[in-house]
């Protein structure tokens, strides 16, 4: 017992709490929490835990990469032995690659979690910046990230709804008694939007009309109204 409890202090006189380091790790985890926060806010599939340990690893990477090679410090002609420190960063690079690429996936025509994705790559930058103590540049591509995921938010929407494209299935039920051949030339006519996949088909004893259009959103939505008041039209719906 007594051997065990000099060998822990000597441990701890041998290697000293470096104030600076804990400073590059606690910056790093607080700027990858922010990201994160964020992000677990927006329901996305990596939040705030993923991304402070995102930036933590990294961090605590940059800082060996900086100072766990000091012993290998030495002129090249005093010691056949060198050691390529940039290695442990670029490999961070390329680790958090494959982690970024298990949050992406695609669902139908849309791909998923790719905003999340490219947040964590550059958490990963945030915290290496910070484990070789440039807490600086570190904290400056914070602000920006944030600004981009929070901000930038509603000018997403913004050009989304008015410049975004879409595409719908429209059914369009006809009236009783009027012929469909009307209707699908109206749909081909639509003005503004590619409509392609036409379909008939009786539902109920009634008569229904499938197309799938694509186009600007406001398109979509004026070709919809324009539907609507077809006289041979008797309701239209989009799925």
């Amino acid at each position: 017992m007594t051997s065990l409890c000099g060998s822990l202090l000597a441990f701890g006189t041998s290697y000293d709490l470096d104030g600076d380091v804990v400073v590059r790790l606690l910056v790093a985890a607080l700027l990858g929490g922010l990201v994160g926060l964020e992000r677990e806010v927006s329901d996305q599939a990596a939040g705030l835990r993923t991304h402070m340990a995102v930036a933590l690893g990294a961090s605590l990477f940059g800082v060996i990469s900086t100072l766990g090679f000091l012993e290998f410090d030495q002129p090249r002609a005093s010691s056949t032995i060198q050691a390529d420190v940039t290695r442990v960063a670029s490999n961070v690079v390329v680790g958090i690659g494959f982690l970024g690429a298990g949050l992406i996936f695609r669902q139908g025509s849309h791909v998923k979690n790719l905003t999340t994705a490219a947040s964590l790559w550059t958490v990963a930058a945030i915290g290496l910046a910070c484990g070789v103590g440039d807490v600086t540049t570190a904290a400056i591509a914070a602000a920006v990230l944030l600004v981009s995921l929070v901000l930038l938010r509603p000018v997403r929407t913004v050009l989304r709804q008015r410049l975004g494209t879409r595409t719908v299935t429209l059914q369009v039920r006809v009236r009783p008694g009027a012929d469909p051949g009307p209707v699908l030339d109206t749909i081909d006519q639509l003005p503004g939007v590619e409509p392609s996949k036409f379909g008939v088909r009786r539902v109920d004893g009634q008569l229904v009309v499938s197309a799938e259009v694509a186009g600007r959103r406001d398109a979509v939505r004026r070709s919809i109204t324009g539907l609507s008041t077809s006289p041979d039209v008797a309701s239209v719906r989009e799925e």
